[in-house]
């Protein structure tokens, strides 16, 4: 549904709109995000500071709730009534777990400062005319059954209730991409959701239909002043939780959410998750794809400030996190197209299965990348999908593969994945950025094919002799004009 704020006409930044969920139908109940109200708050920014909900008597008098909502034959208007904006405590720690404070995370539009105070609260609203006899609640899902790279999809109204009858209840579709907090209290998808959509729900595909399992909270993510490509998602089982003083006094009985579902399986059944590692090397830092026990590939560029490297491995399971030491054998020239590092570790990863490398390629198939990009190590690797774009080739032979996959800095070096298969089809070595225009597009990004690497490592595998690599510094022009993104030789393109 479309939530909607109308004040006086003397208040200023009115009206105001947002998504919205029906949670149960008796009583009518939805739920959306409480920054609407921030222009009506009475003690603003200030209110946002209080660590209980805020009754209706917080807001400016003389405001009116309505709630859109589609019923058959049409789009219907229900007056609503406020109960209480309500934070969520566990959503607010894994916020500050998951985005430090330096690295300039910004949320949403923003278009009002105190937006980022406003991003763990949320509106409790009561919809007399939504009250159905026999009506229940939304099949629900508890967040802490989630899994990364578990499909997603999620349902919201881009520019609120602006032109209901094109965008009301639009879907997305995407995967779990990183989890963080108490039972997976937030959640990042890469679903993609417009401004407006805020308060929508997000939903686990699942054999007995969908569950509802957690709330958009922020359709857009900036770190500094590049695009992310995520969309943040609240665990709806964290805001029940933090809102069951409110919701007994007003006498709501919520059915427990059951804790384990059957999600609709995809993909080939293997952990990518278990491949990627983060690679530190100085104050630099990048994903690499564990290919053997002691062998690591990644790219260039992570490890250009010197030869020692540190490689975290995240825990999985049967696996506890792990932290080795590693040095670099080979690096690729600063002249090579192919942005290429291997590094082998000083202890074997034990248990190690190693991913197994494809030899075509077939554009459209549907892939996944792993990295630890955006968030770096404090959430552990994230997955994003898409499907393979273009397999570029030179002389017949792949040389760059392009994703519709949201690649982030800190991604180089990360497996692209077969959805289907899980075999591995490249390395990830950049993403998009408009040196003109300082634009990056995450979304169009850069794989180095593995087929390229194929033969220089198994050379590698049988005489330990870093040569075996220098192959990948002796490519064609062709080669390289492809890896600079222009057809002919002159000056540099400006992406």
């Amino acid at each position: 549904c479309a939530v909607s704020l109308h004040g006086p006409p003397d208040l200023p930044g009115q009206p105001r709109s947002c998504s919205g969920v029906t949670l149960s139908r008796q009583p009518g109940l939805v739920l959306c995000h409480a920054a609407i109200f921030a222009p009506f708050l009475r003690h603003r920014p200030d209110a946002w500071a209080a660590a209980r909900c805020l009754q209706p008597d917080a807001l400016q008098p003389g405001l009116r709730l309505l709630v859109l909502h589609p019923e058959a034959g049409g789009l219907r208007q229900q007056e609503a009534r406020l109960l209480a904006l309500v934070p969520c405590g566990p959503f607010q720690q894994a916020l500050a777990q998951a985005f430090g404070q330096d690295e300039q995370w910004r949320f949403g539009g923003e278009a009002a400062g105190d937006d980022r105070q406003a991003l763990h609260w949320f509106a409790w609203l009561r919809v007399p005319g939504l009250d159905a006899p026999g009506g229940g609640w939304t099949a629900r899902a508890s967040t802490s059954c989630l899994r990364k790279g578990e499909g997603l999809v999620a349902c919201g109204s881009p520019f609120g209730a602006l032109c209901p009858d094109l965008f009301l209840n639009t879907l997305s579709r995407g995967v779990v991409s990183n989890l963080a907090g108490e039972e997976n209290a937030l959640v990042l998808t890469d679903a993609r959701c417009l401004p407006g959509t805020e308060g929508g729900g997000a939903f686990l595909p699942s054999p007995a239909g969908p569950r509802l399992v957690a709330v958009i909270a922020a359709s857009f993510c900036w770190k500094g002043t590049e695009w992310v490509g995520l969309t943040l998602l609240c665990s709806l089982a964290a805001i029940l939780r933090s809102s069951a003083d409110l919701l007994a006094a007003a006498g709501v009985t919520v059915p427990p959410v059951p804790g384990v579902v059957a999600a609709i399986g995809a993909g080939s059944g293997q952990d990518p998750l278990r491949w990627a590692a983060l690679v530190e090397c100085g104050a630099t830092w990048g994903s690499g794809v564990l290919l053997g026990p002691r062998l690591l590939l990644t790219c260039r560029h992570v490890v250009e400030a010197g030869d020692m490297v540190r490689v975290m491995l995240a825990p999985g399971p049967g696996r506890a996190a792990t932290i080795l030491e590693g040095h670099v054998v080979f690096a690729t020239q600063e002249s090579s197209p192919f942005d290429v590092a291997v590094v082998e570790l000083e202890k074997s990863v034990t248990g190690f299965i190693p991913p197994r490398p494809v030899d075509t390629f077939r554009p459209g198939e549907e892939v996944m990348v792993v990295g630890f990009g955006a968030l770096g190590r404090a959430c552990g690797p994230s997955v994003t999908a898409g499907v393979l774009s273009a397999v570029v080739a030179v002389a017949g032979h792949p040389v760059m593969l392009q994703t519709t996959c949201a690649v982030h800095g800190g991604s180089s070096g990360g497996p692209l994945i077969s959805s289907r298969s899980g075999h591995l089809l490249g390395i990830v070595a950049s993403n998009t950025r408009d040196t003109s225009e300082g634009s990056t597009y995450p979304h169009l990004n850069f794989c180095i094919p593995v087929t390229v690497l194929q033969p220089h490592l198994a050379r590698y595998r049988r005489t330990g002799h870093p040569s075996a690599f220098a192959g990948l510094n002796r490519a064609d022009d062709g080669v390289h004009m492809v890896w600079r993104l222009q057809q002919h030789l002159g000056p540099p393109s400006k992406l």
